[in-house]
């Protein structure tokens, strides 16, 4: 599921026609927590867009979690955010 998962999230990630998409998943760093528990994964975004350019980081992790929100708290438990701007 993890693999359909981070496709699914690269799918809705495109919609910011990103210069860069790296999506990573850190669930095996969380083995034994909580929310790794009930099957839920981590993952790690890391976005570069134009679209991030001249808004805050703030606004730029609004813009992604747009994106995936309903996929949260399952099967997403956890989404870390690195979001860049191209200039």
């Amino acid at each position: 599921m993890t693999d359909a998962l981070a496709s699914l999230i690269h799918e809705r990630l495109q919609t910011l026609e990103p210069s860069e998409l790296d999506i990573i998943n850190e669930s095996h760093l969380h083995a034994g927590h909580a929310g790794a528990q009930g099957g839920a994964s981590h993952f790690r975004v890391i976005i570069a867009s134009k679209q991030f350019d001249g808004i805050s980081t703030l606004a730029r992790h609004r813009l992604v979690y747009d994106r995936v929100h309903d996929l949260m708290p399952f099967p997403i438990h956890a989404l870390a955010i690195q979001a860049k701007t191209t200039a």
